[in-house]
């Protein structure tokens, strides 16, 4: 924020209203003074001249009064009112004139060549007194343009009869110079009033914009997020009341961002270490706000999603999906399969709402569940495969009784083929429902393994000899197996039920001549067991299949020989306990190969 010149300040401001509160005031002042002052010294003017006047019109009476003989060393009437004019005439009076009743000026203080004595005036101020006996007076200019002051008066004799008029005019500059000198005292003393005020109002000024100023820096300071200085109080004035108010919000907002920076951390901890991932849009559906966990399953990185439309970073048909329903919808499943491996997504959406109820925004929380989807997908696959697995045989045996019902159990020759069926497709359930149990016990870990340490190639020598006893003349058992002792920990029983399985898939299949080939090799603290034959193989697609539940490469032969299709599912459940890998190798035409491998026991461990 820019620094405030002097010139746009409040401090300015402050020292002008100050200025003009004085100005005012003065104004008012002066003005009230001046025209008292005025009237007062206009008062004494006319009061003085009022004196002269009264003086003058005793002398006058006294002299228009007076009886006068024919003596010529007696002064007569004019002379001896020239002479009282020319007595009374002052400094401020201009001029004095003494009319008689036919307007004729007897005397007159104005003595010069250009005298009016002696000749009629014309003034009808003066003539005004003389034909109605009168008095006046009135303010007027002359031809100066001087301000002038005029008073006329009638003149009696003693015997109260009108002989005359005395007229004065009497110069007001004076009292007027005289109001001029006081403006002049009042202009310079209120120029050095305005003066040291503007000084005093700098001080006044400082003492209110200084808190003011702290206090802008202080906000200042609080915008860049730092609270940890406080704004001077300076008084007890409702600016210092401002200023511990202001200390008191740099608190709150010093407390309110501390707790706001710990719920921002423990959401962003919480949204770092969640396993969904969840996305933030505006009310536009444009992503604000995403974990690293949504940025893996959209494979995207969460600095390239923001600022992306929600629609197009989930791959959904902005045409066939409006954004502002989906929160309606309440979750959907997402296919981001591609050719090489499934990949499904689900995302629930819900909305931000402010305290009005307006959406401003929306969540979008997002979960792989690929593989709850295939375990669902397995489930009903499996429920599939049981119930056809059972409905075979079922259907088989309700046949064959049946038909003993219907009477053919008093044949002697297709009786006993029909219950041997019956008892075979009996026996084959029996063994698929067993299966089935184990599966689930080793599904819920129920099942403990009763491990011991065993040299493999002694036990596999003697599973094997059990097999070649029984084995058809026409198909070879061929052991590759060292002649060293290979200690492993293995549930025996659990691990002859494996080795049952492989052996006997690898006869069944084998075709008449072949050979199975069986090793045993070291690899890096592992023992790896391959089971070979040479039988129709398992197309390239399928080999990974074998150890699903119920999967069959050759469904009829395998019903036909008495297979449940769950062996292998099961081998693969037992080698996993026993912490070792299983998996399949074959090609069509030339045979298969089940491989797995089991820990070795560490030597020294041995030795213990």
């Amino acid at each position: 924020m820019n620094k405030v010149g002097f010139f746009r300040s409040i401090q300015l401001k402050f020292i002008i209203i100050f200025i003009l509160l004085l100005l005012v005031t003065i104004q008012v002042f002066s003005a009230y003074f001046v025209r008292g002052l005025e009237n007062e010294l206009r008062e004494n003017f006319e009061e003085s001249i009022e004196a002269s006047v009264d003086i003058l019109q005793v002398n006058l009476e006294q002299a228009f009064s007076k009886e006068r003989s024919d003596d010529d060393d007696e002064p007569t009437l004019q002379d001896e009112v020239q002479s009282i004019v020319r007595v009374n005439d002052t400094t401020d009076i201009m001029n004095i004139q003494v009319v008689d009743m036919q307007s004729r000026i007897i005397a007159s203080s104005d003595t010069s060549h250009n005298s009016n004595i002696n000749k009629k005036t014309t003034d009808d101020f003066i003539n005004n007194v003389l034909r109605f006996g009168k008095e006046d007076k009135e303010n007027a200019y002359n031809r100066e343009r001087n301000r002038i002051y005029r008073r006329t008066v009638p003149i009696y004799d003693h015997e109260q009869t009108q002989v005359g008029a005395l007229y004065i005019e009497a110069s007001l500059e004076g009292v007027y110079n005289q109001l001029d000198d006081i403006n002049r005292i009042f202009l310079q003393g209120s120029i050095l009033a305005i003066t040291v005020s503007a000084f005093l109002g700098i001080l006044v000024a400082r003492t209110i914009t200084k808190p003011i100023k702290e206090m802008r820096r202080q906000a200042q300071t609080m915008a860049r997020e730092d609270f940890s200085q406080k704004v001077n109080v300076y008084g007890r004035d409702e600016i210092g009341q401002l200023a511990e108010s202001f200390n008191d919000l740099n608190a709150k907002l010093k407390h309110s961002r501390a707790l706001t920076e710990e719920e921002r951390r423990k959401l962003s901890s919480v949204l770092s270490n969640m396993s969904d991932g969840v996305m933030a849009t505006d009310r536009n559906g444009f992503i604000t706000l995403l974990n690293d966990a949504a940025g893996i399953l959209i494979n995207q990185y969460p600095e390239e999603a923001q600022g992306k439309f929600l629609l197009d970073v989930l791959q959904l048909d902005e045409n066939s999906v409006d954004i502002s329903e989906l929160p309606d919808s309440g979750s959907m499943i997402i296919d981001f399969s591609d050719n090489e491996e499934d990949y499904l997504i689900r995302a629930k959406f819900s909305t931000i709402a402010d305290e009005d109820g307006d959406i401003t925004g929306f969540i979008t929380v997002l979960s792989d569940v690929t593989e709850q989807e295939k375990i669902e997908r397995e489930r009903r696959e499996f429920v599939s495969n049981v119930s056809h697995e059972l409905r075979t045989p079922l259907t088989t045996m309700r046949s064959y009784i049946e038909a003993l019902t219907d009477g053919a159990w008093k044949d002697k020759a297709i009786a006993p083929k029909f219950l041997a069926v019956t008892q075979n497709e009996t026996d084959r359930m029996i063994r698929m429902v067993n299966d089935l149990l184990q599966l689930s016990r080793m599904d819920n870990k129920s099942e403990s393994l009763q491990q011991e340490q065993t040299d493999f190639v002694d036990f596999f020598n003697h599973v094997i000899d059990r097999f070649e006893m029984n084995v058809s003349e026409k198909i070879e058992l061929h052991r590759d197996l060292p002649n060293e002792k290979l200690f492993v920990w293995l549930d025996k029983d659990k691990m002859i039920q494996v080795l049952d399985n492989i052996i006997s898939n690898a006869i069944k299949y084998s075709p008449e001549g072949g050979t199975i080939r069986f090793k045993a090799t070291k690899q890096k603290g592992q023992l790896l067991i391959t089971a070979s034959d040479q039988g129709p193989g398992i197309p390239y697609d399928k080999v990974d299949k074998v150890f699903d539940r119920f999967y069959r490469a050759d469904k009829a032969r395998s019903r036909k020989l008495g297979g449940t299709g769950l062996g292998l599912a099961i081998a693969k459940e037992i080698i996993e306990a026993h912490h070792g890998t299983i998996w399949a190798k074959s090609k069509e035409g030339k045979g298969t190969a089940i491989l797995f491998t089991l820990p070795l026991v560490n030597k020294k461990r041995r030795g213990q």
